[in-house]
C-alpha cells in the first residue's frame, strides 16, 4: 500500500497541510514538539480510524477550532486507488468514509491499510502492564484476521456482563452467569489459539532481525503466557467463579494473558540496557511488520519510525538504516531532530525519497532559514 498524498486540518498542531509522498522514504526533519510526531499519527488515524498518542477524539483537534479532518490518497498492489476522508465536529461523532462512502462499522475498515509504527511510547512494551502486550498483539492479528477482531468484542462483551454480575450484593442467577462464561469460553478460546499461532511465527523472525541490530550473539526471547494452556477455558473460568465473586471480577481467562520478555534468559525489563532494550523493541515491530507482509494478502504495510535512533549507539543505528532502506520494506516515514541520520539513510537508498522540514506545525519541503 502507498499512501501518495495527505491533507491535513487542524490536527493537533497541523493547522493546514497538504503533503505528496514518495513511494518509498519521507523524512520529516525538526525539534522537539514541532508537529513531526502529529504528522505520523495523522496517518496513523486513517488505519486505524483512531490517534496512537490520545484516545480520546475530540483532544486531537488544533486547540481553539472546532473541527478536524484528515484525507488521504492510497493505491494499493493492485495498482486500485483508494480514498479516506477522517472528520470530526466537537460534540459530535467522528466520520469515516472510503471513497466517499461512510462505514458501518470502523472494524470494518481495520486491516485495509495495514500499519506498524515505531514509537517511544512503545518501551511501556517493557515496562507497563500485560494490557499494553495484549493490545500489541490485538493490533497486529485484527489487520489480517477479521474472525479474530469479532471474536474479541464478543470476549470483551461477555466479559462485562460476567463482571457486573460478579460486582451484584444478591446471588447472580446462575444460568445467566453461565451463559457469559461459555461466550468468554468459545471466543476465548479461538483468540487463545490465534495468539499461539501468532508468537510462534513472530518468535521466527525476530531473533535474527535483533542479531543484526544490536551485531551480538544475545539470545533474546518472547514466551506467551495464558490461561488457555491449562486445559478447557470453560473450566477454568467456572473453576474460579467462588474466588471471583469475592473479588468482584474475573481472575481468570484471555483478558490476563501477557508476553514474556527475555535476554539471554533473564527478564528484559530488568537485564536490559537502554540500547538493548530500544533494540528489542524495534526488531520486535519490525517482526511483525514481517508478519503482516505475509498474512495481509499480500499487501506491504507502511512503516512509521519516530524518533527511532534516540538512546541507540552508531553502529545499531547503522545497522537499521541499512534494513530499512533494503528493498523488503515497503513505504516508510521516518522522524528525527537530526539531519545526519537521516542523510545516513537516504545515501544507502537508491529509491525515490521525500525530506520534509516541519516547525511549529509548519510542514515544508525547504529548510527553514537560521536566524543571524
Amino acid at each position: 500500500m502507498i499512501l501518495q498524498n495527505l491533507s491535513i486540518l487542524n490536527y493537533r498542531n497541523i493547522r493546514t497541510a497538504t503533503l505528496q509522498f514518495s513511494p518509498k522514504l519521507n523524512c520529516f526533519v525538526g525539534h522537539n514538539g514541532a508537529g513531526k510526531t502529529n504528522v505520523l499519527d495523522a496517518i496513523y488515524f486513517l488505519s486505524f480510524c483512531r490517534s496512537t498518542i490520545n484516545p480520546i477524539d475530540s483532544q486531537v483537534i488544533t486547540h481553539d477550532e472546532s473541527f478536524f479532518v484528515l484525507e488521504g490518497s492510497y493505491r494499493n498492489e493492485a495498482s486500485t486507488d483508494i480514498t479516506l476522508y477522517a472528520g470530526m465536529k466537537r460534540g459530535t461523532k467522528k466520520v469515516f468514509k472510503r471513497n466517499a462512502k461512510a462505514y458501518k462499522r470502523l472494524s470494518d475498515h481495520i486491516g485495509l491499510v495495514p500499519l506498524v509504527i515505531v514509537a517511544p511510547s512503545d518501551t511501556l512494551l517493557i515496562d507497563g502492564g500485560s494490557e499494553e502486550r495484549r493490545r500489541l498483539m490485538d493490533m497486529v492479528i485484527s489487520q489480517h484476521d477479521h474472525l479474530y477482531l469479532d471474536a474479541l468484542t464478543k470476549y470483551n462483551r461477555a466479559l462485562q456482563q460476567r463482571n457486573t454480575l460478579l460486582k451484584m450484593e444478591e446471588e447472580p442467577e446462575e444460568a445467566l452467569l453461565s451463559l457469559w462464561e461459555e461466550q468468554m469460553a468459545e471466543s476465548g478460546t479461538l483468540i487463545f489459539t490465534t495468539r499461539q499461532r501468532f508468537i510462534e511465527d513472530i518468535v521466527n523472525h525476530f531473533q535474527p532481525f535483533y542479531q543484526t541490530i544490536a551485531g551480538a550473539n544475545e539470545q533474546v526471547g518472547i514466551a506467551y503466557v495464558s490461561h488457555g494452556q491449562r486445559g478447557d477455558l470453560l473450566e477454568v473460568i467456572r473453576k474460579g467463579r467462588a474466588k471471583d465473586r469475592i473479588m468482584g471480577y474475573s481472575l481468570h481467562g484471555i483478558h490476563r494473558d501477557d508476553l514474556v520478555f527475555t535476554l539471554d534468559g533473564h527478564p528484559l525489563k530488568r537485564e536490559g540496557s537502554q540500547g538493548q532494550t530500544k533494540s528489542f523493541v524495534i526488531a520486535l515491530k519490525l517482526a511483525l511488520f514481517e508478519h503482516l507482509k505475509q498474512n495481509n494478502a499480500h499487501t506491504v504495510p507502511l512503516l512509521l519510525l519516530d524518533d527511532i535512533f534516540d538512546k541507540l549507539d552508531a553502529q545499531r543505528v547503522e545497522k537499521i538504516v541499512e534494513l530499512v532502506a533494503g528493498d523488503d520494506f515497503g513505504q516508510i516515514f521516518i522522524t528525527d531532530t537530526n539531519r545526519e541520520h537521516l542523510d545516513s539513510i537516504l545515501h544507502r537508498s537508491v529509491h525515490d525519497y521525500q525530506i520534509f522540514y516541519v516547525e511549529n506545525g509548519e510542514i515544508s519541503n525547504t529548510p527553514p532559514t537560521k536566524e543571524q
